[in-house]
């Protein structure tokens, strides 16, 4: 082998191996195809691990898909993930999961995070896309902030056209699309990447021993 050949042997080689590596380490990206246009999303599982794999997993079981942005605030965010076009609820069949806002990703603007109610590991299906940096839902303290689990990286053109529709109340709801968006189909684009944890064995139903009578 002349000098020159393996000059380039010794070049090429090392970014092959680069190559791969970055290829390896491509996170998780889920595309939302919504009635505005669509919107792809890169999840990052080394940051948010159970949320990560909680999300892949209502996409993969179709949850998402035929929902609506139930709630959007122009300068804040929008939501989805728990109703149909006249809302009636569509549950999720998991778990809570356990909060993950400590993870150090913050809820800047493009920024997919966890929606929950008041209790910090009360997190399901539901999720939001911030509409612009929300440093308020950072974690800080002893409050216990929303987890951010993922980015857009391709759509944000889409979530500002929902984020401008008209909204009003409905029900008990406010800040509701006037005309329902819906979520048309939820898949994740490249699951050779995406290694699932195993669900916890359901528990064993356990019982109260009746009192004999006497």
């Amino acid at each position: 082998m002349s000098r020159f050949v393996l000059l380039i042997f010794l070049i090429i080689t090392p970014l092959k191996l680069l190559a791969a590596a970055e290829l390896s380490a491509v996170n998780p990206q889920v595309k939302l195809e919504t009635e505005k246009g669509d919107i792809v999303i890169e999840l990052f599982p080394k940051k948010a691990p159970v949320s990560v794999d909680n999300f892949i997993k209502h996409v993969n079981n179709f949850h998402y898909d035929g929902l609506i942005f139930h709630r959007v605030i122009k300068g804040f965010m929008i939501q989805t993930g728990g109703f149909t076009f006249d809302f009636t609820p569509r549950e999720s069949e998991r778990p809570r999961i356990v909060n993950e806002a400590s993870n150090g990703l913050k809820n800047a603007r493009g920024t997919v995070a966890m929606a929950r109610m008041s209790d910090p590991d009360s997190a399901q299906a539901q999720f939001f896309i911030n509409h612009s940096s929300n440093g308020f839902l950072n974690s800080k303290g002893d409050s216990v902030g929303y987890a951010v689990f993922g980015k857009v990286i391709s759509g944000m053109d889409t979530v500002d056209e929902i984020a401008a529709v008209p909204t009003g109340g409905f029900s008990m709801y406010q800040d509701v699309p006037i005309e329902p968006i819906r979520i048309l189909s939820a898949h994740l684009l490249n699951p050779d990447v995406w290694v699932k944890s195993q669900d916890p064995e359901p528990a064993v139903a356990v019982f109260e021993r009746p009192i004999p009578l006497r």
